[in-house]
């Protein structure tokens, strides 16, 4: 059997309040008690009329929460968005507004980005203040950081390019580098490279014409698309402490000291770095050491060909300065190279005659150079850290922490693609994702923590247990007593 529904019920009238209506366990409810919203009115001062003329505009907790939903579930547009709150009662009650109130048209954001917030960096103080709270509830633990990049798929065809020649950016450690290099030379006797104006360099890029500031990403053989890279870092607790955006075809290590750089005010609690074998070079090792922090690395395979002798089988001694080959020849040093890497060359009449010569190099003059950079000291040391098991076990958490907010980021809160064009919207973007995953795990870890007992309460009902266990233990010893 079964009843039969009668759809007539839908259409009386019902006394209701709003708050009723939205389950006690949702999500937005946490949210909205996770944080007082209200600090985004002293964010916005200056950037509304003071005057009373004309129409009011929407509520600025209003207007934020707005955004905040489209990115807490990850939907598509703001278009979407006021569609999905317009409908939803749980949206409507987060946002402030009445059953029955017109929520704002899905245009308003769009304008008020455009004629208040654009240009400022209100966006990245409301991730700071979220990050702020999660830091004040004890939430955040930046013992370790955990650092890496993700590619976030641009809004543009990868047929409609075009080739240009851009100048080659100029790495933020090469004055300290050519300081160490000049030092270098002069201590084998050699003269400072030449300083002055450089030639101008260029490369050939491919980029695109339908988003020009994004980047050619390539993976692997086939894989090939416009997108940016988000550098992010983040804590033990997947808190995302800072990030950095930029065009797809920039290197990880190029966009670390950005990202690094904004993690100052956490030296004092930070003591390691965990980072992949993309960053695992002389200049990111030298910055991490230097700055009393241990770098979790992991094994980066040797990149040499097939059937030649690996870079670790030629052995470096150090009183005499040379490289010893696995024929047990000397490779005399040659010079420092503006590159930072020292040359070790071997005698090339010796090398003509050696039975090992087919396994060492293919040169057509017989000579085998092995490098060695000015700042290969801070790699054996990030090596000899891997052998660590504290460290190494830390770098195992990467699976778990970094790599787990980009696979939320992307499969819950729709950062896989974009719809936005251009380097500042798709850093708004990051922003409000980064913001709404701390906002998102602050309010969660705040409903757990009001849920569970404090260690007063637990510690005084543990002695209230043992109490009546201790008294029911007394009755019955008196009880056998008197029956004996």
């Amino acid at each position: 059997m079964y009843e039969k529904k009668n759809r007539q019920s839908q259409k009386q009238i019902q006394f209701v309040a709003l708050d009723d209506l939205v389950p006690k366990d949702h999500i937005l409810r946490a949210i909205d008690e996770a944080i007082d919203f209200s600090f985004i009115y002293d964010e916005v001062e200056g950037m509304y009329s003071t005057s009373q003329k004309g129409n009011l505009g929407v509520d600025p907790v209003s207007l934020f929460k707005i955004v905040f939903i489209q990115y807490l579930f990850g939907i598509r547009s703001m278009r979407q968005t006021i569609r999905e709150i317009d409908v939803n009662v749980a949206y409507r009650w987060f946002i402030g507004y009445g059953l029955m109130e017109s929520v704002p048209h899905f245009t308003t954001f769009g304008k008020n980005y455009k004629r208040r917030f654009e240009g400022t960096d209100i966006f990245e103080r409301v991730f700071y203040r979220i990050l702020d709270e999660a830091q004040k509830a004890g939430f955040v633990d930046t013992s370790a950081i955990f650092i890496d990049g993700t590619h976030i798929k641009a809004n543009a065809n990868r047929n409609k390019k075009e080739r240009v020649k851009v100048d080659q950016t100029i790495k933020n450690y090469q004055q300290e580098l050519e300081k160490e290099i000049d030092a270098d030379r002069k201590k084998h006797g050699k003269k400072p490279t030449k300083k002055g104006p450089k030639p101008p360099s260029g490369k050939s890029i491919c980029k695109s014409k339908t988003d020009p500031e994004s980047g050619l990403f390539v993976k692997g053989e086939h894989e090939r698309c416009f997108a940016y890279v988000a550098n992010t870092a983040c804590d033990k607790n997947n808190f995302i402490l800072d990030f950095v955006v930029g065009a797809g075809n920039i290197h990880d290590s190029q966009m670390f000291h950005g990202v690094y750089k904004k993690l100052d005010k956490y030296n004092d609690t930070n003591e390691v770095v965990a980072v992949d074998a993309g960053y695992k070079t002389p200049a990111i090792m030298r910055e991490i050491i230097k700055n009393g922090k241990i770098p979790s690395v992991p094994y980066k395979r040797p990149m040499t060909k097939q059937g030649f002798f690996r870079k670790y089988e030629y052995v470096y001694d150090e009183y005499y300065d040379c490289m010893i080959c696995p024929a047990n020849q000397v490779l005399k040093y040659s010079t420092t190279n503006k590159e930072g890497y020292r040359e070790y060359k071997s005698d090339a009449k010796t090398c003509k005659n050696c039975s090992l010569l087919s396994q060492c190099t293919n040169s057509k003059n017989c000579v085998k150079v092995i490098t060695s950079h000015v700042w290969s000291k801070y790699m054996e040391l990030a090596e000899e850290y891997r052998y660590v098991p504290k460290y190494r076990d830390i770098y195992k958490l990467r699976s778990q922490t970094i790599e787990r907010v980009f696979a939320d980021a992307k499969e819950k809160h729709a950062m896989r693609y974009t719809r936005m064009s251009g380097l500042e919207k798709i850093k708004l973007q990051v922003t409000l994702t980064f913001a709404c995953m701390n906002l998102k795990k602050l309010a969660m870890w705040k409903k757990k923590k009001r849920k569970l007992p404090s260690a007063v309460s637990s510690f005084l009902t543990f002695l209230m247990k043992k109490f009546i266990l201790r008294l029911n233990f007394v009755d019955k010893y008196d009880e056998s007593t008197c029956c004996g």
